[in-house]
């Protein structure tokens, strides 16, 4: 997948507002493979429903979203599964782990559906993360700052094209955000890939190519 547009898309909750102002909603807009993009935003302006739109999980929208210009309404559950292991991943602000399952289980179901990252580059990542002393705690008993770490890794255990990273460091020191934005650029780096990300306040700093204003 080489370019994600959205062709005036709105969520259909905004539909009656005649107030709004947005780099987003209602425009077209284009982000491409390889590039790094942030979407700054209010609460309740609809960031997550925007990440959601685009990972295909909601349609509650109205508008167009296009990969490589075929709308993503007419793309089969089958093919959307290959896009979710292939092509498109995602780091969920509500985390979407299973508490009763360790650290390292949560990574390892993702890696092991595509045997992408090596088990000494996963060790890598939690012990650059602070949490090499977690790989064995379920995640339950984690904090959520911990848990953000945690769900990090499991994202980046796939191929994929564009990440899409909501909220990714709401309860993260300064350190830990630094690492977690040095992780994430250098793996999309590799992989040739395209960052979005999404945030209300705090944000990951790296070089971003684009800003827009939800």
């Amino acid at each position: 997948m080489e370019k994600i547009d959205l062709r005036n898309v709105l969520p259909d909750v905004f539909s009656q507002r005649t107030d709004l102002s947005s780099d987003i909603w209602m425009q077209d807009v284009s982000f491409e493979k390889g590039m790094t993009y942030l979407v700054e935003a209010n609460s309740g302006t609809g960031k997550s429903s925007l990440c959601s739109y685009i990972f295909g999980y909601r349609n509650d929208y109205s508008g167009n979203i296009l990969f490589d210009n075929t709308d993503i309404s007419t793309v089969t559950v089958n093919r959307w599964v290959e896009i979710r292991k292939r092509s498109l991943s995602m780091l969920w602000q509500e985390l979407r782990l299973f508490p009763e399952l360790t650290a390292m289980e949560n990574v390892d179901i993702k890696n092991k559906l595509t045997g992408f990252q090596k088990r000494k580059k996963i060790r890598e990542w939690f012990e650059m993360l602070g949490i090499s002393d977690k790989e064995n705690v379920k995640i339950g008993r984690m904090s959520f700052g911990q848990q953000q770490r945690v769900a990090l890794i499991r994202a980046l255990c796939q191929p994929f094209d564009f990440i899409l990273v909501d909220e990714p460091v709401s309860h993260l020191d300064e350190t830990n955000s630094e690492i977690m934005g040095r992780i994430l650029t250098e793996e999309a780096r590799r992989q040739g890939a395209g960052v979005l990300v999404t945030s209300i306040g705090r944000r990951i700093e790296v070089n971003y190519d684009k800003i827009f204003r939800l």
